[in-house]
């Protein structure tokens, strides 16, 4: 049975893509013009991933991201006014400017943070599902990782012991084919990564992680099992970044060919067409929806800028040896 979200649902997770691209898309400008101290990853072409999985979460669910995370921030919830502040090092970011594009967290709507370290993420998110477990609450933890995280070794470790436990998580790989600049070809010999799942005696899919619907279809039925107590799944989406490993340089290493093929998929594109036909929504409240949102992040950004940086003072609080 296909699980798809109704009108009303569609219309409130293509708002949540567009502010995702419309925030990565300014933060990719901002990094240009070195207004943004750092590495910034943008998200901008897996879209559909992050909303089409968040927007099926509770807010006492949890979230594990990565370093190109902003996507996973905004689907859960955040404020783009915060996360603004925080990518600019203002003391109202939150973590008070200190993490910066990489480590956005918000314990409040389940964030549980982002992570620089490739493959960072899947312990915290099996101690989450575990403390979901034994509590009783009913709760998932959904982790978010690419595909060069599936050759780290505290990746196996979490799915091992999800599998092990019957932990609700929901291990979700986005396959953007490159591991920085190295593609999958050149670092493993395995295409489909969901066929990981098999050495855990759980259960893997892959879907089109450019198809919002068939993205939404699949993570709800991983969702269901998880509160259900059956356990782990491995969900692999396959997509494409349509930028650098950081930024929007144009100095891209991957073929023009390949990335043009990849830009006519794009996931809202797709979902747009999509909701034309079904009459849910026209060309020309698309564009406003655009406009709207548009307006909210250049709002944003102009809140961050005028935010104050963390004083001196402040240097050594909140960390810990």
């Amino acid at each position: 049975m296909n699980r798809y979200p109704d009108d009303e649902q569609l219309l409130s997770i293509y708002r949540t893509m567009v502010t995702i691209r419309e925030f990565e898309e300014a933060a990719g400008r901002m990094a240009e013009q070195a207004q943004i101290p750092g590495a910034v990853h943008l998200y901008a072409g897996q879209e559909a991933i992050a909303a089409g999985i968040c927007t099926q979460l509770r807010q006492s669910d949890t979230i594990t991201s990565n370093h190109r995370g902003h996507g996973h921030c905004i689907a859960k919830g955040g404020d783009v006014r915060l996360m603004f502040a925080e990518l600019l090092g203002r003391a109202s970011g939150y973590c008070r400017g200190k993490g910066g594009s990489m480590h956005i967290a918000d314990l409040d709507i389940g964030i549980l943070g982002a992570n620089g370290i490739v493959g960072g993420g899947p312990p915290i998110a099996i101690g989450a599902a575990f403390a979901a477990q034994y509590n009783g609450s009913g709760g998932v933890s959904v982790c978010f990782s690419g595909d060069g995280s599936t050759n780290e070794g505290t990746w196996h470790e979490a799915l091992n012991y999800a599998a092990l436990f019957k932990l609700p998580a929901v291990f979700v790989v986005e396959n953007n084919h490159y591991g920085e600049f190295t593609s999958q070809e050149g670092q493993g010999a395995i295409s489909r990564l969901s066929n990981r799942a098999a050495s855990y005696g759980i259960l893997g899919v892959t879907v089109d992680g450019q198809d919002l619907l068939a993205v939404y279809d699949a993570a709800a039925e991983a969702i269901e099992r998880a509160r259900a107590g059956e356990g782990p799944t491995l969900l692999e989406c396959d997509t494409y970044r349509f930028y650098n490993h950081t930024g929007r340089s144009e100095r891209d290493p991957r073929p023009e060919e390949e990335r043009a093929k990849w830009r006519e998929r794009d996931p809202l594109k797709l979902l747009r067409e999509k909701m034309e036909e079904r009459s849910i929504l026209s060309a020309e409240a698309a564009d406003e929806i655009t406009a709207e949102i548009q307006g909210q992040i250049e709002a944003a950004v102009a809140f961050a800028k005028e935010e104050p940086f963390p004083d001196p003072s402040e240097l050594l609080t909140d960390v810990y040896s």
